[in-house]
């Protein structure tokens, strides 16, 4: 959850803080994540690894969002589908499934039932074209 609330907050003022990405990462997370510290170090990488890779996600995200341009995607929404696919693709200690599941939950919790399955949809096709099986990590 706390990845998903960097990338919308970045979302919306990407490059509008003068630190640097880890610095605003690590601000964000110390800021808002008191609740659960066991996890700012998942979800700092997470939130690195999303940003640092975001051409080729975004790029995967227009690719399966049939007749959506990026910029029509609520920015939640938006958030919670480049985490998604950034596990999908480069975390292979997360299996592909589970990032999917997360992703829709995360969308009833923080959006619409419409967006749920707006998501899914984009998600459901980008695991068909990973080379690795979407139950198991790293194969």
């Amino acid at each position: 959850m706390l990845a998903v609330q960097f990338l919308y907050s970045w979302s919306i003022n990407p490059g509008s803080n003068l630190c640097k990405l880890a610095e605003c990462v690590d601000e964000f997370i110390d800021l808002y994540g008191a609740e659960s510290k066991k996890f700012h170090g998942f979800a700092r990488d997470l939130s690195l690894g999303t940003v640092e890779n975001l051409d080729i996600i975004d790029e995967l995200i227009e690719k399966n969002a049939k007749n959506w341009a990026i910029s029509r995607i609520a920015k939640v929404d938006l958030a919670i589908l480049r985490l998604a696919t950034y596990e999908m693709l480069f975390r292979e200690d997360i299996p592909p499934i589970v990032s999917m599941n997360e992703a829709i939950e995360l969308a009833k919790e923080l959006s619409t039932d419409e967006s749920s399955r707006f998501i899914n949809g984009i998600l459901d096709s980008v695991k068909s074209m990973l080379a690795r099986h979407p139950r198991v990590p790293g194969k």
